[in-house]
């Protein structure tokens, strides 16, 4: 999410959002370990025809591990690893 809106220009949403997501008791903030780290890499090697960046494989790899089906999320990577994106998830409803 914080990417997202850096990527875009949008600085201020960016903490903004950051700062609510550390501040959630919601959100389970996940360390990528060493063994974590390369089982992204390896499954980033495994899709030459996906564009999938480290950061999505790294995501991806932690979502099957914790048997999460859902992810909020505004490009098609996602549902491509075969994740559901939340319904009504826009950069404007946040």
């Amino acid at each position: 999410m914080v990417t997202f809106f850096t990527s875009r220009g949008r600085h201020a949403k960016a903490v903004e959002i950051g700062g609510r997501l550390l501040e959630s008791p919601s959100v389970n903030l996940v360390q990528v370990d060493e063994e974590l780290f390369r089982t992204g890499w390896e499954y980033l090697q495994q899709r030459p025809d996906k564009r999938y960046s480290l950061t999505d494989s790294v995501s991806f790899v932690l979502m099957q591990r914790l048997g999460i089906v859902e992810a909020l999320a505004f490009d098609a990577h996602f549902r491509q690893a075969g994740f559901q994106i939340l319904p009504g998830a826009t950069p404007d409803s946040l």
